[in-house]
């Protein structure tokens, strides 16, 4: 929230804010304070793209083959189309992200334009509270049409709000939070925060090929270039890295369909909820 107000401020010619979520992050702001304070940072410039840096998913497990959904070469089209129809996909392709946000590598996505998909995901499938918010993903080059955005939030380090054109008038006087939550504040209501405001991830088409063309993918059937965003895991387990540990995530969750690789998995929805809470209180033990 403070990164994107002093952004929109224009104090600054340009604000940096790393793209490695968490506490690892200090580290680069400390040396960079230090060479400043020497009087040795003059031009020198961070790299802000390719994040990316962690292992590949690898193998697929034997367990899934059979789940496997045929997509005729067109992963991206099928998938879109899934999502468009209202569908949960677990995401989990090419190299991991750095730091502690799930920026389209490791990331389960849903339609953020569907009514109560924000409780559906994080009762059924994020086991938490309902009223948890989602991040979007969102076209870069759309970006602009839908938030009042002064330039890219390539790793979701930016809070931005709402076009006022693409807001919808709401009471906003309920004392029950329950009820601001569902109310219809945008066409996209599952990635706006009741201040209509979101932490948006801006995808371009270099740093993330692969999601730019999911959403080209997505715009093209549904309209809209923004998909749900959140990390692929539960709560209290670490978000997956493996094609392995994907799919267990996958077949203890009500996430519907399953991307590893290349290749595009169902889930059968035979484990029962009790089983599925089994296996969520494990990490709650561990934490």
């Amino acid at each position: 929230m403070s990164a994107g107000l002093i952004r929109r401020s224009s104090i600054f010619r340009q604000v940096f804010n790393s793209p490695v979520g968490g506490d690892m992050a200090t580290g680069l702001g400390a040396a960079l304070l230090d060479q400043w304070r020497s009087g040795h940072l003059t031009n020198q410039r961070v790299e802000d793209r390719g994040y990316y840096l962690g292992s590949g998913p690898g193998p697929i497990t034997e367990e899934a083959l059979p789940l496997e959904v045929a997509t005729g070469r067109n992963l991206f089209g099928t998938v879109a189309a899934e999502l468009a129809s209202g569908k949960i996909v677990a995401w989990c392709r090419g190299r991991m992200e750095l730091g502690a946000r799930a920026l389209g590598a490791r990331s389960i996505l849903a339609d953020a334009r569907v009514p109560g998909m924000q409780s559906r995901l994080n009762l059924a499938v994020k086991f938490r509270e309902g009223f948890r918010p989602f991040a979007p993903l969102i076209l870069e080059e759309r970006a602009a049409e839908w938030f009042d955005i002064r330039g890219p939030s390539r790793y979701m380090q930016f809070v931005e709000p709402l076009r006022e054109d693409r807001r919808h008038a709401t009471d906003g006087n309920s004392a029950d939070m329950r009820v601001r939550l569902d109310e219809p504040r945008s066409e996209v209501n599952s990635v706006v925060h009741v201040d209509y405001t979101a932490r948006l991830q801006t995808i371009e088409r270099s740093t993330h090929p692969d999601m730019h063309i999911l959403l080209s993918e997505f715009e093209r059937i549904t309209g809209v270039p923004i998909l749900i965003n959140t990390s692929f895991n539960v709560a209290g387990e670490p978000i997956v890295r493996t094609a392995g540990e994907a799919f267990e995530c996958f077949m203890n969750t009500d996430v519907d369909l399953l991307v590893l690789n290349d290749r595009l998995f169902r889930n059968p929805m035979q484990k029962t909820r009790e089983e599925k809470l089994k296996w969520v209180e494990r990490f709650k033990t561990l934490a």
